[in-house]
């Protein structure tokens, strides 16, 4: 019993995650269980500092209460970099310049092209964006993808665990851009929306010929 209400209380997490805010009604929809269980899901997750509530107004009737992470609540998602490394980067472009920057990125980016290439040998296109997938969910980005036609493909990053590196140091997202092109032989990928520049998540239209 226990473990049912954990559950659904980390399936709310990842639901607002994903999507941003969701009003209660929403997230019984979602979840398929009674607005009585979602609103005692959702007070402990208040309680806990991991959720917030705000009111946004509608054309008609009472304003719709939303449901959204706190800080708190986004920072239990993977984050695999430490205050040190931005720190490092900041004192090594103090001492050496932007170039020297530039060049630590793109040695991340040939050293992470290598590493997907390598997972991707004698794959179909379809393969290699499954693999794409798996990779960026083992490394904590909470990928998904789908297929918009027999050669377009829209990727979706709802979680970057380096945001607070490519925040400051957009070259970060554009290797990730290149790296893509690179490890899926196409030329083809395009970055619609980032979350350094203010959007919800990082997503991409991947098209092949």
């Amino acid at each position: 019993m226990i473990k049912a209400k954990i559950n659904t209380r980390d399936r709310i997490l990842e639901l607002l995650k994903k999507e941003v805010s969701l009003s209660v009604n929403e997230l019984t929809e979602l979840l398929n269980i009674t607005h009585m269980a979602v609103r005692k899901h959702l007070i402990v997750l208040e309680n806990e500092g991991l959720v917030k509530s705000t009111e946004t107004k509608q054309s008609m009737g009472r304003p719709l209460q939303v449901y959204s992470l706190t800080d708190k609540g986004d920072q239990i998602f993977p984050k695999n970099y430490e205050g040190i490394t931005l720190e490092f980067l900041r004192d090594i472009e103090e001492l050496h310049g932007e170039k020297s920057i530039q060049l630590l990125f793109e040695r991340r980016e040939n050293r992470l092209t290598q590493e997907y290439k390598n997972r991707m040998n004698n794959k179909s296109i379809t393969e290699k964006i499954d693999e794409l997938v798996n990779i960026q969910n083992e490394k904590g980005y909470m990928a998904n993808v789908t297929q918009l036609d027999n050669q377009t493909f829209e990727l979706i990053e709802y979680n970057c665990p380096i945001y607070s590196v490519a925040q400051e140091f957009k070259m970060a997202c554009r290797c990730e851009t290149e790296m893509f092109k690179n490890v899926l032989d196409t030329d083809q990928v395009r970055r619609v929306c980032c979350k350094t520049d203010g959007d919800d998540h990082c997503k991409f239209k991947l098209k092949f010929n």
